[in-house]
């Protein structure tokens, strides 16, 4: 290949496919070479796809292998959803958006890794930065994958802080579009209520053709509710001089020093380059967020993993039952009040960015945690994933040689307008490190 592979973001590796500048099936046999060579180490991928398999259609992804968090359904490839009970479980049909990527030329690369039944119970992918360190959860393995060069594209998901958070630490963008905005049948529920499909990318301009292509409704989904369409066949245009509002919510102490100083950093940066910066801090009917998402996962995931639990006991963790039985105890009406509030904040939230563009606001705690049991604190992402905003992580500094970024929130169902935010911080960023893994070979 006269172009390394691994270097490719996806809007680059899709119009060069189109083109005539890079052949697809080469480009997918030089991402499996490399997987081949690279990921033992990181330990992304739970399975790879047959070559044989991939797509040779045409589409606006033709040529485009991307990698799958193993809670998406995969027709004829294994779905385990991190847990021993579906160890050997291969679907007979592919999740929706799974579905919908192959129906654009796109093909099922393989297989990533994900914490039990997305939840925490942490699975073996390292970060590519650091071999030491979590690459976060529950996408961890997709995270890692789009870090290392391994896929230019991965199929995240985000039921508290599972896409934002690895994002973060991975040094890649992660964007969790607004709640349905993609259709989530076939992808392993955790609460419905919570979960969002979100993609992992190497730019803002990346995350967004992807979005524009996947975001769309589906009967079977009674969550799901259209995005305003939005084509991306040009470049994302940057929203110039964005109005921001500063928030840093009531878990702002308990971030790392070098992750606040660097959101302080960032808020500075924008500041002096056109951008309006203001501190907003949130009314006190949000206080009650962290609680009220913690019910409803907590319920919703009983009720769904309560009779697993039961039937299967050794094969399940001890945090997933510890989750089943706490959601058991609490009583309905604590469930509804918490739906109510659910409901109620994500409408004054649009109040509270009356005069803004977008929220400036951490993604998480700091650094990736060294270790690999501890996925790290997802008390950033809550809020956002609880109102069903989207929200999207930017790679935009380095701490002792760990990635850094920084969460920007939109309003409910404007997306598109957030990603133009988020474009024009990714120019002022203007932050390209990539770890050595990543930087070696093609």
């Amino acid at each position: 290949m006269t172009m390394e592979a691994h270097t490719l973001g996806l809007v680059e590796a899709a119009r060069a496919i189109r083109d005539g500048r890079l052949d697809g099936a080469a480009y997918r046999a030089a991402l499996v070479e490399r997987i081949r060579r690279i990921d033992p180490e990181i330990r992304a991928f739970t399975c790879l796809a047959d070559p044989d398999d991939a797509a040779t259609g045409a589409g606006p992804l033709a040529g485009i292998p991307v990698a799958v968090k193993d809670i998406f359904a995969t027709s004829g490839l294994p779905t385990t959803n991190g847990s021993q009970i579906y160890a050997d479980r291969i679907p007979d049909a592919d999740a929706w958006v799974v579905e919908r990527l192959r129906s654009l030329g796109a093909s099922v690369l393989g297989k990533t890794v994900t914490t039990e039944f997305a939840w925490r119970h942490a699975g073996p992918t390292r970060n590519p930065w650091n071999t030491a360190h979590t690459p976060g959860g529950s996408s961890s393995g997709s995270a890692a994958a789009v870090a290392a060069g391994l896929a230019p594209l991965a199929l995240g998901s985000q039921t508290f802080g599972s896409v934002i958070r690895p994002a973060a630490f991975c040094g890649v963008v992660g964007l969790k579009p607004s709640y349905g905005a993609i259709p989530r049948i076939g992808v392993h529920p955790l609460a419905p209520s919570l979960d969002h499909v979100g993609v992992f990318t190497r730019s803002v301009a990346d995350a967004a053709f992807a979005l524009s292509l996947l975001t769309a409704v589906s009967d079977a989904d009674p969550h799901g509710r259209p995005l305003p369409g939005f084509s991306l066949d040009t470049a994302l245009a940057p929203l110039p001089a964005p109005r921001l509002a500063f928030v840093r919510t009531s878990q702002w102490d308990v971030a790392d020093t070098s992750q606040k100083a660097l959101t302080e950093t960032a808020a500075a940066r924008f500041g002096a380059a056109g951008g309006v910066v203001e501190d907003v801090v949130l009314p006190a009917s949000f206080v009650g967020m962290w609680e009220a998402a913690r019910t409803i996962l907590a319920c919703e995931a009983s009720a769904i993993f309560g009779p697993l639990a039961e039937r299967y006991p050794d094969l399940m963790s001890a945090v997933l039952k510890e989750l089943v039985a706490e959601g058991a105890a609490i009583a309905a009406p604590a469930y509804i009040d918490a739906l109510r509030l659910q409901a109620q904040l994500r409408e004054e939230l649009g109040t509270v960015l009356v005069g803004f563009d977008a929220i400036l606001t951490l993604p998480a705690a700091g650094p990736a945690p060294e270790g690999l049991d501890y996925t790290g604190n997802p008390a950033f992402c809550v809020p956002w994933t609880f109102l069903g905003v989207p929200a999207v992580n930017l790679p935009a500094g380095l701490h002792d040689g760990m990635p850094l970024g920084i969460q920007l929130v939109g309003r409910y169902r404007d997306d598109l307008h957030l990603l133009r935010v988020a474009a024009w911080c990714e120019t002022i960023l203007d932050h390209h490190t990539v770890p050595s893994l990543a930087a070696s070979g093609p």
